[in-house]
C-alpha cells in the first residue's frame, strides 16, 4: 500500500543519477538550464500576477518533481509551466483565472524574446492552443505525482532558526539567507533535501559570505535535525547556480528543442521577431 506522508517526497538515489530527460541522450547541463528557465517563468509570472510567494515557490517545486518523473522531450517546458503554477494556485487557494495565467506567461515569453508584446484575446488559435498545453500540463503533473502535490517549504523554518541564532537583527544574514532560499528553487535541491537542511544550508553560507562564526559546541546545525554534509551541499549548489552563466532563451516545445540541439535557436527567434514586427508595422 503506498503510504502518504506530509513531508516532501525526495529522489531516489537512481533519479538523482540519471532523470528521465538524460536517459533520453540531453545533456546534463541543458536539463539545468530547461529547469533553470522554467522556474523563471513561474517565478516572473507571480510577481506580475501578485500571487504570494508560497505559490511561486511551490509551482517551482512541483516542476521541478515532474521533470524527474518525466522528461522535456515527451512534454515541453510551456506546457509544464503553465499547469504547475495554475495548479499551485489552486492548491494554495490563491485562484487565478486561466486566461490571466496565459496571457502573463505569454507575454513574459514575448518579452524574453523580444517579440512585440500583443496579449491574445481569448478566442484566437494561439490562445487555445495554449489553453490546451496548461490544461494536459496540470493532468499530468498529478498523473505523474500520484496526485501527492504537498509541498513543505523551508521560509517558516528559516525565521525560527534565524532567531534561535540570535541572527534576526544583523544587517545582511536574513535578507542573503531568504534571498538563496529564493535562488534555489531553480535547482534540483528542493526535491534532494528536507526543509530543515535547506534552511540550515542558507544560514551557513550566508554566514560564512558575512565572516559571522556560529556555534561548534555542539554543532549548531545538529539542534535543527540536519547534518554537516548535506548542508554544505545545499550550499554549493547556491553558489554553483551564481557562477554559472546568465539565464539563457530556451526552447519552449518538442519543435523548438529539435532547433535548439541543431544550434539554430537563436536564427530561429529572430526570424519570429522579424516577421512579427514587420506584421504589427504593417496594420499600423
Amino acid at each position: 500500500m503506498t503510504r502518504l506522508s506530509l513531508r516532501n517526497p525526495l529522489l531516489t538515489p537512481e533519479q538523482i543519477v540519471q532523470s528521465p530527460s538524460q536517459r533520453q541522450g540531453m545533456s546534463q547541463t541543458l536539463e539545468l538550464d530547461l529547469r533553470a528557465y522554467g522556474c523563471h517563468l513561474v517565478e516572473a509570472a507571480g510577481i506580475v500576477l501578485r500571487v504570494p510567494q508560497v505559490v511561486m515557490a511551490s509551482a517551482q517545486v512541483l516542476f521541478q518533481r515532474f521533470y524527474y518523473l518525466a522528461s522535456f522531450q515527451d512534454y515541453p517546458l510551456r506546457g509544464t509551466v503553465l499547469g504547475a503554477l495554475f495548479l499551485a494556485c489552486k492548491v494554495e487557494e490563491s485562484p487565478k483565472s486561466v486566461r490571466s495565467i496565459i496571457n502573463v506567461v505569454d507575454i513574459i515569453i514575448k518579452r524574453d524574446r523580444g517579440y512585440p508584446e500583443i496579449v491574445t484575446d481569448g478566442y484566437d488559435a494561439e490562445y487555445y492552443d495554449l489553453k490546451n498545453e496548461m490544461v494536459i500540463g496540470e493532468m499530468q503533473i498529478l498523473r505523474r505525482l500520484g496526485f501527492n502535490v504537498q509541498v513543505e517549504l523551508p521560509y517558516g523554518l528559516l525565521v525560527n532558526y534565524l532567531r534561535c541564532l540570535e541572527l534576526t537583527e544583523h544587517p545582511l544574514i536574513p535578507q542573503l539567507s531568504w534571498n538563496y532560499l529564493n535562488d534555489l528553487l531553480r535547482t534540483p535541491v528542493y526535491v534532494c533535501f528536507q526543509p530543515e537542511t535547506i534552511a540550515c544550508g542558507v544560514i551557513y553560507l550566508a554566514a560564512r559570505k558575512c565572516g559571522v562564526s556560529l556555534p561548534a559546541s555542539p554543532p549548531w546545525w545538529i539542534v535543527f535535525d540536519a547534518n554537516e554534509e548535506d548542508i554544505k551541499q545545499v550550499a554549493r549548489a547556491a553558489v554553483a547556480l551564481h557562477e554559472r552563466s546568465r539565464l539563457r532563451i530556451m526552447p519552449l516545445d518538442s519543435d523548438e528543442l529539435e532547433i535548439y540541439l541543431q544550434g539554430s535557436l537563436d536564427d530561429h527567434i529572430n526570424a519570429i521577431r522579424h516577421t512579427r514586427s514587420e506584421s504589427m508595422a504593417s496594420t499600423i
